[in-house]
């Protein structure tokens, strides 16, 4: 039984952190903020090279044993490891520094002027107003088994950060999608990674994913961080020691957990808030002893990622993991590998330190967003809605030109869509008190009534059609996340727009 490692990708931005002393894309510290830790901790740097040596070169440090404090002398900059077999074999592109060239840039200050903490830094802010769009490739590799000279990715994360709007959308894309793989036959998505390496393809199986991203969807992709599974928990007992808060909605019981040693354990999960350690985190987002088996998993990953992100925010940041960065660079050093050069990672942290978790939209491609179907070789595959895919890409990672709530009423009302409200819970004459909000708002419900099998989930807003400014212009007025409009694919109306609302809509209407 092949082990999967997709969970380690969710926590890709966390080793990014490790490595270079700032949080790349998801985590929210920037070098600024490391520079303050380091001071608070009693730690002093001269430079944000010596804080990028320290963190990403371990041996370059040591202890002045007259003064209580660490001196970390810059030294030339580490080459980022790589998870191929090779482990000499550099992962740097082109354009990142070369193995001997030190990271501090030559406007960087001299190592004998101290950097206050409160020094801008403005050199290592990132100034591109394009999209930046990160895959984020989780392989089936641990260290010990492999021997492989290829693997599959059991997660495939799309990351796309608008620098300008200062926004994030996450989306998952489920392994068994059925997909057209450049210069290769039709297969699963899963297996581009695993087929570009195999083949020795030009950049790697890296590449051909994010070729096949864009030949399929539409989605220009030019970086990647690519983690195999045995980081996972050195990752996590560095940036959480003391574990992770999770508020679990749903019981699971797993009893053919797949362990270590390609046998299985019993793990078992409780509803409530708890805080898992590594071991636990890993077994809760690796399951799928749910009824929506990959699709919960998929939004499991989500959850811990999100989790993760709130728990370094919490934890005092660079202070916490100090101390363990030799036996974690140790750990990490063939674990991942990157196309990100040290320069982009540090600005990504900047740019991060920018955006609001609200502004963070996470999704995922589930059942709403594709088919079942049978490969040539009659195997259970997944085959992709190419329309309903192209609008969630289209809300989550190609966001519309900014429009006032004028402008979206206007094309909404264009639509002329039937609105319906379904009571989702149990809360008798919900689904009422929710119509009454949106009629003093302006809008026209035409019917109420109880939705079947939403189980007090979260208040959605299904579209059965082609109504996407009314969708839109719903999601603003209750404020819901982007992810909350879904395709109406259950049959509960035949046109139009269904608001199904979960116990959330209480406190929307209360405001």
């Amino acid at each position: 039984m092949r082990i999967p490692s997709w969970l380690v990708a969710l926590l890709g931005f966390g080793g990014l952190t490790l490595m270079t002393g700032v949080c790349a894309v998801l985590a929210f510290s920037t070098t600024r903020g490391v520079i303050v830790d380091l001071w608070d901790s009693g730690v002093q740097v001269q430079s944000p090279a010596e804080v990028l040596n320290v963190l990403t070169n371990p041996q370059a440090f040591r202890v002045t044993p007259t003064a209580p404090v660490l001196v970390f002398q810059p030294t030339s900059a580490p080459t980022l490891a790589t998870d191929a077999p090779a482990a000499s074999t550099p992962i740097a592109t082109n354009d990142a520094p070369a193995a001997s060239t030190p990271i501090a840039t030559n406007d960087a200050p001299a190592a004998s002027t101290p950097i206050r903490p409160d020094d801008p830094l403005a050199q290592y802010r990132w100034s591109d107003p394009r999209q930046i769009r990160i895959v984020l490739l989780g392989i089936d590799q641990r260290l010990g088994f492999d021997t492989d000279r290829a693997y599959r990715t059991d997660t495939i994360i799309l990351v796309t950060v608008d620098p300008v709007r200062k926004t994030v959308g996450v989306v998952n894309f489920p392994r068994d999608l059925w997909v057209n793989i450049p210069n290769f036959q039709p297969n699963r998505i899963n297996t581009a990674n695993f087929l570009g390496d195999n083949a020795a393809y030009p950049g790697g199986g890296a590449q051909l994913v994010m070729e096949t991203l864009s030949a399929n969807f539409g989605v220009p992709v030019n970086r990647y961080i690519r983690i195999n599974f045995n980081a996972f928990e050195a990752i996590v007992n560095a940036l959480a020691p003391n574990g992770v808060e999770l508020c679990i909605k749903e019981s699971i019981y797993d009893p053919k957990y797949p362990d270590e040693g390609y046998g299985t354990i019993e793990v078992r999960f409780d509803v409530g808030c708890q805080r898992l350690n590594a071991t636990r985190l890993l077994q809760y987002a690796r399951t799928r002893a749910t009824y929506g088996g990959d699709i919960d998993r998929a939004r499991r990953q989500q959850e811990v990622l999100d989790a993760m992100r709130t728990e370094i925010l919490s934890a005092g940041g660079v202070a916490n993991f100090l101390g363990q960065i030799p036996a974690l660079w140790q750990t990490l050093s063939d674990s991942y590998k990157t196309n990100l050069t040290l320069d982009e990672i540090i600005s990504l942290g900047f740019l991060m330190g920018e955006i609001d978790r609200q502004n963070i939209t996470f999704a995922v491609i589930d059942n709403n967003y594709v088919d079942l179907g049978k490969s040539p070789d009659g195997q259970d595959i997944l085959i992709p809605q190419a329309g309903r895919i192209a609008d969630l890409l289209q809300r989550i990672v190609f966001p519309q030109q900014e429009l006032t709530q004028a402008e979206i009423i206007s094309r909404a009302q264009a639509e002329n869509a039937v609105i319906r409200v379904f009571n989702g819970t149990n809360t008798a004459g919900l689904a009422s008190s929710v119509r009454e909000w949106l009629t003093g708002r302006g809008v026209t419900v035409s019917e109420i009534g109880n939705a079947p099998d939403h189980n007090s989930a979260p208040t959605v807003i299904k579209d059965y059609g082609n109504n996407r400014w009314t969708a839109q212009w719903l999601v603003n007025l209750l404020g819901l996340p982007q992810d909350r409009i879904q395709p109406g694919t259950d049959g509960l109306a035949a046109n139009g727009i269904v608001i199904v609302v979960g116990p959330d809509a209480q406190s929307i209407i209360s405001r």
